[in-house]
């Protein structure tokens, strides 16, 4: 075998075993829609158009190898603040990706769920998603939870809220409140808190999604513009992520010595 050969059969087995270790649960805050359009002399709306597009990729990509939990940050509530032509084009594409997805998420046993501000939907958008998520409720390959008017804060507050109203009726006393019952409270509830949030675009922040949830995730920011962030762009980072050492506050053993 030549070396050239030897080399890359090698590089692909690496490959292969860190993404072995792929997360069971990614988080992903899909940024650089309006930049891609923009460098491109497009409207705003086909780089949105071109990032449904990548969403389909990532989410077909996470089912092959083997992620169980998969969260897209779809929309936010401070997204409602855009100009109305563009919230209007974005609430379209929603739909089209909801009718256009639907028959591939029930062939490929995804299960679809919402979190955020459902009510803040248009009625006719509301009522599709919600009865596309009854249609694939028994799927159990890949949950895909779309966070759609969603606020990392917003969810804190309300899942607050709804601990005070179960003390204050009885159900619940305040020394019976931890960690894992306060989760339950959550837009989350029961789903295992993200391994990896990745982060597209270069920009280096949280943008208040899943503040709770990701305490202890392993971040991976990436300058690639959402749209183009394909399979190989997520097999990368799902690659980084098996090399990394979670801890998660402990030492390695051998540092006891």
């Amino acid at each position: 075998m030549q070396e050239g050969s030897r080399r890359s059969l090698s590089n692909r087995k690496a490959r292969s075993r860190a993404i072995q270790k792929s997360p069971t649960h990614v988080a992903i805050i899909m940024d650089g829609n309006g930049r891609w359009a923009r460098a491109r002399n497009l409207p705003r709306v086909e780089g949105h158009r071109a990032g449904f597009e990548a969403a389909r990729e990532v989410v077909r990509t996470a089912g092959e190898v083997g992620i169980s939990f998969l969260t897209l940050y779809a929309f936010s509530v401070e997204n409602w603040k855009r100009p109305p032509e563009e919230v209007n084009a974005l609430m379209e594409l929603l739909n089209n990706f909801v009718e256009e997805a639907g028959a591939e998420l029930v062939a490929n046993e995804v299960r679809l769920k919402l979190i955020g501000r459902i009510a803040d939907l248009p009625a006719a958008l509301r009522e599709k998603i919600e009865e596309l998520s009854l249609r694939t409720a028994q799927n159990r390959k890949l949950t895909l939870s779309l966070a759609l008017s969603y606020s990392g804060r917003i969810e804190i507050l309300t899942a607050v809220q709804r601990l005070a109203g179960d003390v204050l009726c009885g159900r619940l006393r305040p020394e019976e409140i931890d960690e894992a019952l306060f989760r339950h409270y959550l837009y989350t509830g029961d789903d295992p808190d993200p391994d990896l949030l990745i982060r597209t675009s270069g920009e280096m922040r949280l943008s208040n999604f899943l503040l709770w949830q990701v305490s202890y995730s392993e971040i991976y920011f990436t300058e690639i513009l959402w749209p183009d962030f394909r399979r190989e762009a997520f097999l990368q980072a799902l690659e980084e992520y098996g090399r990394r050492q979670r801890r998660f506050g402990r030492l390695e053993r051998e540092q006891f010595a």
